[in-house]
């Protein structure tokens, strides 16, 4: 992978990740969840302290060792049970339909083949379940939608594989889910990588 790969994207994932902005749909997400939670790509672990106790079990995927062990320091620090898995959400190494919930924060835009990904979620979540999701993507406005179609091909090798134009609702729908709740708008910031995308959905 290399040096920047390794070493010096997690840092600025972490750091990217801890923006104040983030932190009221981090919250909304994760005090929906409940039961067994899959946290597709957990990143450094900043979900974990704001589980209610109505989650009994937390599974951690991400495909970075770098960012599970940070995610292990603060899985330490909880009353949670939680199992970290190093792998890619387009291979989940769960069973089917064993999951209550899923969540996923800000990790759409990075899976490589988030279709896959989104297929394996449902797979793997109860008939009755739901997916949590707050993530950035593609804006509705036409101008700025161009300037994400062409500003993602040399964005994504600098950033673990951000994709700036991934139309969230879409690829969520086409996955085989119902969407149940869904709200969309900007947060302040360049409007390129500020159109998010918050809901819920059930499986169809």
């Amino acid at each position: 992978m290399g040096f920047y790969q390794d070493w010096v994207l997690p840092t600025l994932v972490d750091l990217s990740m801890r923006n104040k902005r983030l932190r009221p749909f981090r919250q909304r997400i994760t005090e929906a969840a409940e039961g067994r939670v899959l946290d597709v790509g957990i990143g450094s672990g900043l979900n974990l302290p704001l589980y209610s106790p109505q989650v009994e079990e937390v599974f951690g995927l991400d495909p970075s060792p770098q960012l599970l062990a940070r995610a292990g320091n603060k899985a330490k620090l909880t009353r949670l049970n939680v199992r970290l898995l190093n792998g890619s959400a387009e291979c989940i190494p769960l069973a089917d339909h064993s999951v209550d919930t899923i969540v996923m924060t800000w990790v759409g835009c990075s899976i490589p083949n988030v279709g896959i990904a989104l297929g394996e979620m449902r797979r793997v979540l109860r008939p009755s379940g739901r997916l949590l999701f707050v993530e950035h993507g593609r804006a509705p406005e036409a101008g700025v939608a161009a300037w994400q179609d062409r500003i993602t091909p040399w964005w994504r090798p600098l950033t673990g594989g951000c994709h700036l134009n991934r139309q969230i609702d879409n690829l969520v729908s086409n996955a085989g889910f119902r969407i149940d709740r869904l709200e969309t708008g900007y947060i302040p910031g360049p409007k390129i990588m500020t159109f998010f995308y918050e809901g819920a959905a059930t499986p169809r």
